[in-house]
């Protein structure tokens, strides 16, 4: 997609917040690019240079503004103009899958060969993958430099960087200074100390909505919400810890993770993005309901309703089995007896996140009885299980970074006691797919009108590719 210099301008002159993420600015005279929200003074059009992506303004020689943070910048849920397999390169890589993985290795796992994939992202974006790896790495380190108390060295290994020396001069030749001048600022700013992140997003976002949806369904032992506040066990591969997740200053939420998730902050920080739907631009999926005249009463008056993501998309499958008609109350009892039955031990300094989730390797393992147990139908039970056993054998891909959500919602409903609701809700939260509709959801065909799930999904047609969020705005209505 080819940006118009004109239109551009005239979002960076007016400051326009919506246009936050859309597009970057290189100033010509300074050698710096921003973000179109930059409070600095704006330049005469002739030098401003405008780039769809930070790193084809870095690729052109310009340096990050610290003023307006361009690694803090809301992204996109779909990458513009670009093919599929750049899109889940980038995101791949944007996860750290470069970190310290090949390029090959990645190749490998988009189906293609690193041949044809440097091809790609040199003829799309005018950079290789580890050149973008690295753009991400430095932006990392820049944001823990300012952000964060952690020592130089540790920065270092948690942006990717094997050797401080590398780090130290890859640093200085992206931002023209060393990193511990970075970090004399942050001291100077006052920072706060530990692993905490301000993650920014387009307004409006209506936090308290967010947080009342969680909050309804928070697993025992698993999570919980108090004084605005969400926090949680997260596993991420062989890494185990916690989170907290409240709202931050203006058009941010503030991430404070453990230092034991730091090895996996980059893949962390895409997944706390997700699960609070961070990367929407709310205004732009409102605009495509104005004529609508169920849904654009529903909009106006609440603008700020996101989708309710989750960290993992397995456990989000598991769940909503075990939520399969019944209440709310209900599954999230269910969900806490599965927790405590075959959730790993946790030890953090919250005495109400006492265990994990278990992973799907030891669901697999568990018995149908055993699942049953906890007070489940056999046949729900072996939907579980059969769930967990696709995921670890690999034939179910549940990976919310690059996976096809409609190819995953056709899985899932191969598994005998996994229906269209069960898939579509999964696709929803667990994959974040913004086209998701579960037609059958007694609540959504309640605030229709009681309408049949047919009726339901043939009103839904004329909601896409924004349907998921048309599910949200009428469960909020009831």
């Amino acid at each position: 997609m080819q940006l118009d210099p004109d239109a551009c301008y005239r979002a960076y002159s007016a400051r326009d917040a919506r246009f936050d993420g859309t597009f970057f600015v290189g100033v010509k005279t300074t050698g710096i690019y921003c973000r179109p929200i930059c409070p600095a003074r704006t330049p005469a059009r002739e030098r401003c240079a405008f780039y769809r992506y930070a790193i084809e303004a870095e690729r052109d020689g310009f340096r990050a503004c610290f003023r307006c943070r361009p690694e803090r910048a809301p992204g996109t849920r779909q990458e513009r103009g670009l093919s599929p397999t750049v899109q889940n390169a980038m995101a791949r890589i944007q996860a750290g899958a470069l970190s310290p993985g090949s390029v090959d290795a990645l190749a490998q796992s988009l189906g293609t060969s690193a041949r044809q994939l440097r091809r790609a992202m040199h003829a799309e974006l005018g950079v290789s993958p580890l050149e973008l790896a690295i753009s991400h790495r430095i932006a990392l380190a820049r944001t823990l430099l300012l952000e964060s108390a952690l020592p130089v060295t540790d920065v270092a290994h948690v942006s990717g960087f094997s050797s401080l020396r590398r780090f130290n001069a890859t640093f200085r030749e992206h931002q023209g200074r060393a990193p511990s001048e970075l970090r004399r600022k942050r001291a100077a700013l006052g920072a706060p100390q530990g692993v905490e992140l301000e993650l920014e997003y387009r307004p409006p976002l209506e936090t308290r909505a967010m947080l009342a949806f969680l909050e309804a369904r928070a697993v025992r032992g698993l999570e919980h919400i108090s004084n605005g506040v969400y926090r949680r066990n997260v596993c991420i591969g062989e890494h185990r810890g916690w989170i907290a997740v409240c709202a931050g200053q203006s058009t941010t939420l503030r991430l404070c993770a453990s230092e034991s998730l730091l090895p996996v902050l980059p893949e962390l920080v895409r997944g706390v993005r997700r699960m609070f739907d961070l990367d929407a631009d709310p205004l732009a999926i409102g605009a495509h309901f104005t004529t609508d005249g169920i849904l654009s009463p529903l909009f106006r008056t609440r603008p700020g309703l996101r989708l309710p993501g989750a960290l993992d998309a397995f456990e989000i499958a598991v769940r909503a089995v075990l939520g399969q008609k019944i209440s709310v109350a209900a599954a999230r009892t269910l969900g806490g007896r599965l927790v405590e039955r075959f959730g790993e031990v946790s030890r953090g300094p919250h005495p109400g996140l006492i265990r994990h989730f278990p992973d799907a390797a030891r669901i697999a393992r568990a018995d149908a009885d055993e699942l049953a147990a906890i007070g489940l139908t056999l046949r729900r039970a072996r939907a579980v299980q059969a769930i967990a056993r696709a995921v670890d054998d690999g034939s179910l891909a549940l990976d919310a970074a690059d996976t096809d959500p409609q190819a995953a919602c056709e899985r899932l409903e191969q598994i005998a006691g996994v229906g269209r609701w069960t898939a579509q809700y999964v696709a929803l939260r667990g994959l974040s797919w913004p086209d998701a509709f579960p037609d059958g959801d007694l609540g959504i065909r309640k605030a229709l009108g009681g309408i049949p799930a047919s009726a339901c999904r043939k009103l839904a047609e004329r909601w896409r590719p924004w349907r998921a969020y048309a599910a949200v705005q009428l469960w909020a209505s009831l």
